[in-house]
């Protein structure tokens, strides 16, 4: 748990939101730099705060067996609960703020409400191939849970669907409670040790992921799963053959995309991940899976 008060001596409010459980007094941000103390509460700092809009296609999430070949509005905001070295996103993902009342360093970004990104889904799908919905996707979405779930409520009301593409760090409550709105969703499985997550500060990152996508599957949302395959981290066949087996356990038609990770963000010195490795690692991932793809070569 991260308690951040200046002193220690100013009332704090906790964020239920994910597991590091942010205790926050008033000014001061957690450590996914989106979610700031307020009023003896933690909201989230930038509400509406858009910093990438984008069509595209339906693949690019990745979603390779969910409406194939159409396109969705995709929708991006600021901060991340997580802290990968490797983050192919960090101009959005870490805003220099890793707890405190120092606020992070930009805010650069175009605000749109809940029911004016709904208007822009609608007016996209008059376009061929047409939007289906909105996806929430390129930095971590679920750091600002109120905008998504507000938004995500317009689309389903306006028959359109919901997307999302999360590390699923969350708390079982307000995941279990926004399952009824999304209609399919690709989940980072990062690693199958804690010791790797804890690389990435997620406390139960582990256990947490797992659940949340089990939880997924069983509400009948449509899942995808990506691992990025990092050399000489998360890259033995032993824990392919172990993740790849409990998510058969959950489901063996679940989508298990492996990823070819390259130098980027802190981790520079390490070489881009060869796709040699990811083509061994899919032949163990599919002595359990009907559907292994890769991606990044």
């Amino acid at each position: 748990m991260h308690d951040v008060t200046p002193g220690g001596t100013a009332a704090h409010a906790s964020c239920g939101l994910c597991p590091h459980g942010c205790r926050l007094a008033d000014g001061h941000w957690g450590v996914c730099g989106a979610r700031v103390g307020r009023d003896g509460a933690v909201v989230p700092s930038d509400y509406g705060l858009v910093s990438s809009l984008a069509l595209d296609p339906i693949e690019k999430k990745p979603l390779a067996r969910y409406c194939p070949g159409s396109r969705i509005l995709s929708v991006g905001g600021l901060g991340c609960n997580l802290d990968c070295a490797f983050c192919q996103n960090a101009s959005i993902g870490r805003r220099g703020c890793a707890g405190g009342a120092v606020g992070p360093r930009s805010r650069d970004g175009r605000r749109l409400s809940p029911p004016e990104l709904t208007s822009l889904a609608q007016q996209a799908a008059t376009q061929k191939p047409g939007n289906i919905g909105l996806a929430y996707t390129y930095n971590e979405p679920l750091v600002c849970y109120e905008f998504v779930r507000d938004c995500a409520n317009l689309i389903h009301d306006a028959g359109m669907r919901n997307v999302l593409v999360t590390n699923g760090y969350l708390n079982e409550a307000p995941w279990s409670a926004l399952l009824g709105l999304l209609d399919a969703a690709n989940i980072d499985l990062k690693g199958f040790t804690q010791p790797y997550y804890d690389t990435l500060d997620a406390p139960q990152g582990l256990k947490t992921v797992m659940r949340n996508i089990m939880l997924a599957v069983q509400a009948g949302v449509h899942v995808e799963v990506t691992t990025l395959v990092v050399a000489g981290l998360n890259d033995s066949p032993d824990e392919m053959d172990a993740l790849a087996s409990w998510l058969a356990s959950v489901d063996r038609s679940v989508p298990l995309h492996l990823t070819r990770c390259f130098p980027q963000h802190r981790m520079t010195d390490r070489p881009a991940t060869p796709a040699s490795t990811l083509r061994a690692l899919a032949a163990v991932a599919r002595r359990h899976l009907d559907d292994v793809l890769l991606g990044n070569l």
